[in-house]
């Protein structure tokens, strides 16, 4: 009977922990999906060069680091400040930049890591650079957005 008993209790606990483990694979299914949903999101409101829409894809305080620099943007009202698309796009001779990859390397219920490759043309069209970066898209309030930002890219 001490065996059966023990037996039993092991398929009880794992019933029990399955049906959590499935929840939590769901969870971080559909946070990559939210989370990706915002990558384009910002990647058209980058190339619209539309600052506003640009800064709704993020959260503050926010944080990118680049360059050699880390970035603190506290606020949507500073990165409107601190952001000139116009003068970005002069400075690198950009035109648009389009997501080679995103790949998620780690996803929870609220909070998605992206790795991430992509590219900048110029106006004629010619891949001018390639980067990889890391993405940290967090889910705050409700609301899903980029929280930070790593890149290669100056």
């Amino acid at each position: 009977m001490g065996k059966f008993c023990a037996m039993m209790m092991c398929v009880l606990g794992l019933l029990l922990i399955a049906p959590r483990a499935d929840a939590q694979e769901i969870d971080a299914t559909l946070a990559v999906e939210q989370a990706r949903d915002v990558m384009d999101r910002f990647l058209v409101a980058f190339n619209a060069r539309d600052e506003s829409g640009l800064a709704d894809t993020l959260l503050f305080p926010h944080v990118r680091i680049a360059s050699g620099d880390v970035v603190v943007t506290p606020n949507k009202a500073q990165f409107l400040v601190d952001m000139d698309m116009d003068a970005f796009a002069r400075r690198f001779d950009w035109a648009h930049s389009e997501w080679d990859e995103i790949q998620p390397v780690q996803a929870g219920a609220d909070k998605v890591h992206f790795k991430v490759t992509f590219s900048r043309f110029n106006a004629k069209g010619e891949r001018n650079a390639t980067f990889n970066s890391l993405y940290v898209v967090q889910q705050q309030d409700g609301r899903w957005g980029i929280r930070a930002r790593s890149s290669f890219a100056p």
